[in-house]
């Protein structure tokens, strides 16, 4: 096993704690919101692991898109067209989201806000990262969704 092969089972693995921990992330601030719940240390903390857990992400997928040459791949073609261009730009962007979202809950002063934030932020980044891999599944018929046909 070379070392692109373990970064890309690496970064295909932990897609599973980025997705556990968003939804807990996203659950968490929702029932903060309309519970009306304050806004706790543990609230803070799940969002800067969710946070945390997206870029390690980011980092293990660019170290996979380098290591394996996939910026060369033809994008005349529809599966070397999503991971060279949209995979990227999909998951890039739900991070962004994921990253602004954090920082945005700190800047206000109401617990409800700061779960309110969280909800929206971290809710959109999930929907891009879904859409990301029902497109995959489209561009590339071999693959499935999260191991599941």
């Amino acid at each position: 096993m070379n070392l692109g092969e373990i970064v890309k089972s690496a970064h295909s693995g932990w897609r599973y704690v980025v997705l556990i921990m968003l939804l807990g992330a996203i659950f968490n601030a929702l029932s903060g919101y309309f519970g009306k719940k304050p806004y706790t240390e543990g609230s803070r903390k799940l969002n800067v692991f969710t946070l945390i857990s997206a870029h390690i992400q980011l980092v293990l997928g660019l170290a996979a898109y380098f290591i394996n040459g996939w910026y060369n791949v033809s994008s005349a073609v529809a599966m070397g067209r999503y991971w060279k261009m949209e995979h990227i730009s999909m998951m890039i962007f739900a991070i962004i989201l994921i990253t602004v979202g954090n920082a945005r809950s700190k800047k206000v002063d109401s617990a409800l806000m700061k779960h309110r934030t969280i909800a929206l932020y971290f809710t959109l980044a999930l929907i891009i990262i879904i859409v990301a891999i029902f497109t995959m599944v489209k561009a590339d018929p071999s693959r499935t969704y999260m191991g599941l046909s």
